[in-house]
C-alpha cells in the first residue's frame, strides 16, 4: 500500500490524534537519544528537524531545514502510527530517508516517548 493511501487509511480509521498512553517522565529519558540531533524548541534545528509541533505535522514540512525527497514525498502526517512505525525502523517505513538513526526496538519506549513529545508539545 502506498504510504500516502496507508495515512488516509489510518486518519480514516480514527487513528487521527489518539497518541500512544506511555509515560512521559520515561520518554524524557529515552529522547536523550534523540536530542544529539533533534530539538525540542521551535526553529531550532540541528543535524535533524526541530520536533517542535511535531505531533500532528506533515512530515517533511519545517521551515529551514533541507529534508530527503523521500520524506518531503511520502505524504505521512506524524499521527502515533506514523510515528511508531518511523521510530521503530526509519528507514523501513521510509526508504530513502536520511535519518541514520536505526530505531528504537521495544515498543514500551517508543510509547514513553510519544508521551513525552506530547506533553511538550501541550506545554507550547
Amino acid at each position: 500500500m502506498h504510504k500516502t493511501a496507508m495515512v488516509a487509511l489510518v486518519l480514516t480509521l480514527g487513528g487521527g490524534m489518539a497518541f500512544a498512553e506511555g509515560d512521559a517522565k520515561a520518554g524524557k529519558k529515552v529522547f536523550k537519544k534523540c536530542k544529539a540531533c533533534h530539538s525540542l524548541k521551535e526553529g531550532q534545528n540541528k543535524v535533524g528537524p526541530t520536533l517542535y509541533g511535531v505531533l500532528g505535522a506533515e512530515a517533511g514540512a519545517v521551515e529551514g531545514f533541507r529534508y530527503s525527497s523521500a520524506l518531503q514525498e511520502a505524504g505521512i502526517v506524524w499521527d502515533d502510527e506514523a510515528l511508531s512505525a518511523f521510530l521503530s525502523k526509519p528507514k523501513a517505513f521510509v526508504p530513502g530517508t536520511s535519518m541514520a538513526f536505526p530505531g528504537l526496538k521495544k515498543q514500551d519506549q517508543i510509547d514513553d516517548l510519544l508521551a513525552y513529545l506530547q506533553s511538550e508539545q501541550s506545554e507550547q
